[in-house]
């Protein structure tokens, strides 16, 4: 067989893989398929906790790994289980509130619990990035803290995102890493813990190097995963952080642009194996 450039295609799935409607085009599941027929694997690093991706992974048929929740967990799809997962203590998580609230007033909180049951726990005002995504909304914060959690989302009534990310980290230190994965959502997660930990995690398991590695993504939390990779892809609407050390910009997720990218390197022809049987998120 041919070598192929890539031997691992890591793809964010929001603003990057999925479209608006939160489904995957043919044209790029024909394009995963043709990467898959030429080896290389599919794996989505995304921000969304394990159990927001589970119906995902299912209904495309995956049963590889999967890196959610920031990097904070590696999924198996196959297996149904955590291969690896970090908590952010809740403690911690508390003192990083206050402190951001102190410098900027009252903030709308959410928490991803842990695990691959988790559930996301909501404040009486906080509002869901993507209403399509289940959460469990709580009368009190306290309410947030009672099992173990993978992170924080955070919302401000006035600030934009870019705003509130920079005030979060100058107040926040070494309590937690804040990132910002999408149009209103900040986060705060585990002290360390970036996309890229639980894609070198993934890639190591799977016996891929970063030199084999191109990745996709349309935010400033897919950054350390651009560091990590050989090759970075930013979407044409990405934010200007990320355009910024990305190696190239291809078109928006609703234009295909991953599939445009991955036909570049792999051809347009589809395999003879059924890509319906290799779809995204499987580690192939």
């Amino acid at each position: 067989m041919h070598r192929t450039p890539y031997s691992l295609v890591a793809t964010d799935l929001d603003g990057t893989l999925l479209r608006g409607d939160d489904t995957v085009s043919d044209r790029s599941l024909a394009a995963l398929a043709r990467a898959a027929g030429a080896g290389a694997r599919h794996l989505v690093v995304t921000g969304r906790p394990a159990p927001r991706v589970r119906p995902l992974l299912a209904a495309l048929g995956c049963t590889g790994l999967a890196v959610c929740g920031q990097g904070a967990q590696v999924y198996d799809a196959g297996a149904h289980r955590m291969l690896w997962s970090v908590t952010l203590d809740r403690e911690l998580a508390e003192t990083a509130l206050g402190k951001i609230e102190a410098e900027v007033g009252q903030v709308h909180a959410a928490v991803d619990q842990d695990g691959i049951d988790g559930l996301t726990l909501i404040e009486p005002e906080y509002l869901m990035s993507h209403p399509t995504l289940p959460a469990v909304r709580v009368g009190r914060r306290d309410e947030l803290w009672r099992t173990p959690i993978s992170k924080v989302l955070l919302r401000h009534p006035q600030l934009g995102d870019d705003e509130l990310t920079a005030i979060a980290r100058a107040v926040v230190g070494s309590l937690a890493t804040v990132t910002m994965s999408g149009p209103g959502t900040v986060e705060l997660q585990p002290c360390g813990i970036t996309k890229a930990t639980g894609l070198a995690l993934a890639a190591e398991y799977l016996g891929v190097t970063r030199r084999r590695t191109i990745a996709f993504g349309d935010m400033p939390n897919d950054i350390p995963m651009f560091d990590w990779a050989a090759h970075g892809v930013a979407m044409a609407d990405a934010h200007p952080e990320l355009k910024a050390v990305a190696d190239e910009v291809t078109r928006t997720n609703e234009d295909d642009g991953v599939a445009v990218v991955l036909e570049r390197i792999f051809g347009t022809s589809v395999p003879e194996v059924s890509w319906r049987g290799q779809s995204p998120g499987a580690a192939q």
